[in-house]
């Protein structure tokens, strides 16, 4: 009697995930009618799925590999063989994924996920992240998006999340429930994509596809004066933006005796109605105790670092010979207008 030893670790517990959630039928059914394989598209998917949470990155003509030493038969099905998760299955499901929409199989899989795990969907969080590749993804920079194909993104340099600007990236929006922060809706977008104006249209896909009469939590972002005015019949919070004017004036002229403590320990807050862009609103100006002392402690640092160099500065220029006082004083006043926190 040979006894064969293989591994489940954590893939164990993911795969029943996908079992429950229905992942694989899912798959099936919205790929349609197959050629005869030896893995189906879903059984393929659970595998890209497990090997995406296994920490593993690798080119895809090396994914059989992952689950070499695996139990495979546990985690995916009877009689599958790892050697059958070869590039070229995996890249006809891929093309196969592409031409359905990726969205659509998103969203079906996530109502099916709410429904099951009963998910509270009363508030949600949009936001949205980089992330960077490593080539050259030959794209036209002055292409527009209409001269492409519906549904491709462009693999280009725009502002980077993870401070690699030196590489091509592309974006992703997500909007995930304030209940364990699943996500609810995704879209990929291009790599140069501007926030501000996408997260409007990200909203109202959500809202329009998911019909989920849900409050929309968004950072600051979201709140642009052309936004705001478009934002009809949907639920939002947001951070008000320190560049506006009115909430510029608002923290710099507030009294903190004005502040109401919050059932919250360390805070405090003013409400205020406030319009902006047409739209009536209700402000709440927040003050974190804890925050206010470090941010002191760190601006103590900031002025001691500079008080050390605008003396060093200082002995310098009274080394320094000129023709008359108002030299003297306009080449004291010209080096401490490179200082922030000391003047004349």
């Amino acid at each position: 009697m040979s006894i064969e030893v293989s591994n489940l670790d954590h893939l164990g517990l993911v795969a029943g995930i996908i079992d429950e959630i229905g992942i694989e039928k899912k798959i099936n059914l919205l790929l349609g009618e197959q050629l005869p394989e030896k893995i189906t598209g879903g059984q393929a998917v659970k595998g890209m799925l497990l090997n995406g949470l296994g920490l593993v990155s690798s080119p895809l003509y090396l994914f059989s590999r992952f689950f070499e030493g695996k139990a495979i038969e546990h985690l995916i099905g009877q009689e599958v063989k790892a050697e059958y998760f070869n590039d070229d299955r995996l890249g006809r499901v891929l093309d196969q994924l592409y031409r359905t929409g990726l969205n659509q199989i998103f969203m079906s899989v996530v109502l099916e996920a709410v429904k099951i795990y009963q998910l509270e969907t009363s508030t949600v969080h949009l936001d949205s992240t980089s992330f960077h590749v490593h080539g050259d993804y030959h794209t036209l920079e002055y292409e527009s998006t209409e001269d492409l194909e519906p549904k491709t993104v462009r693999i280009t340099y725009g502002y980077s999340r993870d401070k690699r600007p030196d590489l091509k990236q592309f974006m992703m929006d997500l909007i995930c429930t304030n209940d364990g922060d699943v996500p609810l809706w995704m879209r990929i977008g291009s790599g140069n994509e501007s926030d501000q104006k996408q997260f409007l249209q990200a909203m109202k896909e959500f809202k329009n596809q998911l019909n989920f009469d849900s409050l929309m939590v968004a950072d600051s972002a979201l709140y642009t004066q052309e936004n705001l005015q478009l934002l009809t019949n949907i639920k939002w919070l947001s951070r008000v933006p320190v560049r506006i004017k009115a909430a510029h004036k608002l923290v710099e002229e507030i009294d903190g005796d004005d502040l109401n403590p919050s059932h919250i320990k360390g805070y405090s807050y003013q409400e205020l109605s406030k319009t902006y862009g047409g739209i009536q609103q209700r402000w709440l100006v927040v003050e974190s105790q804890l925050r206010r002392e470090s941010d002191l402690k760190n601006l103590e640092k900031k002025i001691q670092k500079e008080r050390v160099e605008v003396n060093k500065k200082l002995r310098t220029l009274k080394s320094e010979k000129f023709a008359c006082q108002p030299d003297g004083e306009t080449a004291t006043r010209k080096l401490l207008k490179k200082f922030l926190y000391h003047e004349l």
